[in-house]
């Protein structure tokens, strides 16, 4: 793929803008009689397929948005819980803003607050999800989370940004893992998303502004070192995911150059050095940003934010090969945004946020999509998708 300087440019869903703080959250305090407040039977596995959620990202008043997912893969809504926190009204520009987290006997479900800079956990039962804890993100617009075992990591993309780390109790609660704080490679990074490989050794976050992809070597205690800042090959290297044997797979979004965005694949070693070993390899679409892997690590999926598309690839150790020549492997809402599989991988969501609206496919044994439907009526500045 050509590579070429981009001066500026943004997505057409802001993802290339940052938000300041909005509300101080560092001393707010989690109230133990709010736990009642999100005990529904919705999202629950029991005589059902799973469940999908998103972020509502409301300025006054962050949700999760639930949908019952049926055997067949299709969606139902099935109500929301508050998160007790605040989101921005506006898309966040990031991957990883709800995750699904399993610990012990328990299911968790954790949620950025970017507008009020907070953290919310929620246990997913039989019950659906009951508010377990808020707790301030230690830095400001939090923007995507990951976690490994029994520690958990947030991105603030706020101010100069930062990496904060939390232990997660058996019980879901969370708190500060002090000296866990780390700052990114430059007070302008512009950073995407934060996750562990397979492994919860080494964390790593994408930084659309430097064009870098920065990597921290965590110990037994949850403790990160220092930054390691990389360069991405591609440009603007924004989603991405680990596949079987712990490759790097990122999106390059290229700054929304039409029919430019491409995917590109890395070892990543254990002093949290990376190896470039494939791409960057075009989707020959516009604004690749997210991007989710199968269970079994064959195929990835890359949304094109600017194409309305979604581009599929099959993996062989390590090594990209698109599904479709033309990197159209299926067509989504206007403006996609997030994506998310399901547990089994039968089945992929997508976020649509211009449409406001969620898409749905079944997964095919050779990596192809078929389309199953749609769901509409998500708000406007809804981001993030979780699926099980």
């Amino acid at each position: 793929m050509k590579r070429f300087r981009v001066v500026s440019f943004a997505l057409a869903i802001g993802s290339f803008v940052f938000f300041g703080c909005k509300k101080d959250g560092v001393n707010e305090k989690f109230d133990s009689s709010l736990e009642n407040i999100s005990k529904k039977k919705y999202g629950s596995e029991e005589g059902i397929g799973g469940a999908v959620y998103v972020l509502s990202n409301q300025a006054s008043g962050n949700e999760v948005l639930v949908y019952n997912r049926s055997s067949n893969g299709s969606l139902s809504a099935a109500g929301s819980f508050s998160t007790t926190g605040n989101g921005t009204g506006a898309g966040l520009g990031s991957q990883g803003s709800v995750i699904l987290h399993d610990l012990e006997e328990y299911t968790y479900l954790f949620s950025v607050n970017a507008g009020s800079n907070d953290i919310t956990a929620f246990r997913v039962d039989h019950n659906g999800l009951t508010l377990v804890d808020k707790v301030p993100s230690h830095g400001t617009t939090p923007i995507s989370l990951t976690a490994h075992d029994e520690h958990l990591f947030v991105l603030n993309a706020g101010g100069t940004g930062n990496i904060s780390g939390f232990n997660i109790s058996h019980d879901g609660h969370l708190s500060y893992l002090a000296n866990s704080t780390r700052s990114l490679s430059d007070d302008n990074a512009g950073p995407a998303q934060i996750r562990f490989n397979n492994e919860g050794t080494q964390l790593v976050v994408t930084e659309k502004n430097t064009n870098r992809i920065s990597t921290y070597s965590v110990n037994v205690n949850g403790i990160p070192s220092d930054v390691i800042s990389h360069s991405a090959i591609g440009i603007t290297p924004f989603g991405f995911d680990f596949d079987n044997h712990d490759h790097l797979i990122v999106t390059d979004a290229f700054g929304g150059a039409t029919s430019q965005s491409a995917v590109t694949s890395f070892s990543l070693s254990s002093a949290g050095n990376l190896a470039l070993v494939d791409g960057p390899r075009g989707t020959n679409q516009t604004s690749a940003c997210w991007l989710a892997t199968t269970n079994n690590g064959r195929y990835c999926y890359a949304t094109n934010t600017g194409s309305a598309s979604i581009t599929g690839y099959s993996i062989r150790d390590g090594v990209l090969s698109l599904l479709n020549a033309n990197g159209v492997t299926a067509v989504t809402g206007t403006t996609p945004i997030d994506v998310s599989l399901s547990r089994n991988s039968n089945f992929l969501y997508n976020v649509n946020s211009s449409s406001h609206s969620i898409t749905f496919f079944r997964v095919n044994e050779n990596g192809s999509l078929d389309a199953i439907g749609n769901v509409d009526g998500l708000p406007a500045g809804a981001v993030g998708i979780a699926a099980r």
